[in-house]
C-alpha cells in the first residue's frame, strides 16, 4: 500500500511539473504556470486559447496573477474576443489582491480613459495603492505626482506632488528628475533653489533625456545655477538636438550663428533652425525669415 502511495504521489508531481491537457491539475498555481506555457510557448506550441483556458481556471479561483494575465488578454484580444468590460472586472479583482501591475494598470485605465470614460479619483486611488507599497513602483509614485501637480481627482497640492516625485526620482524615474528640476527652478511647492534644478536636470539629462539635456544646457549657457560655459552648452543643447528635441535645435543654432562654444558656422545654424522650423518651432522660423 504505501509504494502504490509513493507512486501516485510521483504522478502527481510530475504532472504538476511537466503537465498536459491530459493532467488534472486543480491548483490554481498549477494552473496559472500550465497557462503561462502556453502563452509563452515554453516547452509546448504558443497557443494563446489554451492559455485562456488555464488562466480563467486559476484566475476563477482566486489567483491574483492569472487574473491579471486574464484581463490583459481581454485587454488585447489575445485567444478570445477583445472586451474592456472583462478586462476590467479581472484587473480590479486582482488590484484588490494586492496585485501591483493591476492596480498600476487601473490606475492608468482611470486617468487617461484606456477604453473606458476617465476617473481621476479612481486613478489616484489605484496610483496610491501601487506608490505606497514597500516595493512600490516608481512610475506609479510618478503619476500620482502628476495628479496632484494638475489637481486632477485630488486638489492641486504641489508639496504632495514634489513628495512623489522625489521618491520617484530618487528610485530612477526620469522623468520624476526632469520635473522635481522644474518645480525647483519654479519654486513650485519648495522654495526656488536652481542648484537644486540643475542637479535634477543633470540627473535626466544623464540618462539621455532630451529635455533634461536641453535644460542642462541652457543651464551652462545663461548661467543658472552656476557659472556661464559655453562649451558644456553646446555640448547638451546637441545631444538633445540630435534626439530631435526641436528648442534645443534651435538653440543649438544659435551657438553655431553666434559662435559661442565653438567655431561661428551660418551653415550649420540654417540647417538646424531649419529642423526647428519643420517641428513649428516658431523661433526658428522667425530666426530664418530674418536671415
Amino acid at each position: 500500500m504505501k509504494e502504490i502511495t509513493k507512486f501516485l504521489k510521483k504522478i502527481f508531481v510530475s504532472c504538476l511539473l511537466f503537465s498536459t491537457i491530459s493532467c488534472d491539475i486543480r491548483d490554481p498555481k498549477a494552473q496559472f504556470l500550465e497557462g503561462e506555457k502556453y502563452a509563452n510557448g515554453d516547452g509546448v506550441p504558443e497557443d494563446d486559447k489554451e492559455a485562456v483556458k488555464w488562466f480563467r481556471l486559476a484566475a476563477e479561483q482566486g489567483n491574483a496573477d492569472a487574473q491579471l494575465k486574464l484581463a490583459l488578454m481581454y485587454r488585447a484580444g489575445d485567444g478570445l474576443p477583445k472586451y474592456n468590460k472583462a478586462a476590467m472586472k479581472w484587473f480590479q479583482l486582482a488590484a484588490k489582491q494586492g496585485n501591483a501591475d493591476a492596480q498600476f494598470i487601473l490606475g492608468g485605465i482611470y486617468a487617461y480613459g484606456d477604453g473606458l470614460a476617465k476617473d481621476p479619483e479612481e486613478a489616484v486611488k489605484w496610483f496610491r495603492l501601487a506608490a505606497e507599497r514597500r516595493d512600490a513602483d516608481a512610475s506609479a509614485q510618478y503619476q500620482l505626482a502628476l495628479l496632484y501637480r494638475d489637481g486632477k481627482g485630488a486638489p492641486k497640492d504641489n508639496k504632495e506632488a514634489i513628495k512623489w516625485y522625489r521618491l520617484a526620482a530618487d528610485q530612477g524615474h526620469v522623468n520624476a528628475q526632469l520635473d522635481l528640476g522644474l518645480m525647483y527652478a519654479k519654486g513650485e511647492g519648495v522654495p526656488e533653489d536652481r542648484k537644486e534644478a540643475v542637479k535634477w536636470f543633470r540627473l535626466a539629462a544623464t540618462h539621455g533625456n532630451p529635455r533634461g539635456q536641453y535644460n542642462l544646457g541652457l543651464s551652462y549657457d545663461i548661467s543658472i545655477g552656476g557659472p556661464e560655459d559655453d562649451k558644456e552648452a553646446v555640448k547638451w543643447y546637441r545631444l538633445a538636438a540630435e534626439q530631435g528635441f526641436a528648442q534645443a535645435q534651435f538653440q543649438f543654432g544659435v551657438m553655431y550663428s553666434k559662435g559661442k562654444g565653438m567655431p561661428k558656422d551660418d551653415k550649420e545654424a540654417v540647417k538646424w533652425y531649419r529642423l526647428a522650423a519643420e517641428q513649428g518651432n516658431a523661433d526658428a522660423r522667425a530666426r530664418l525669415n530674418d536671415m
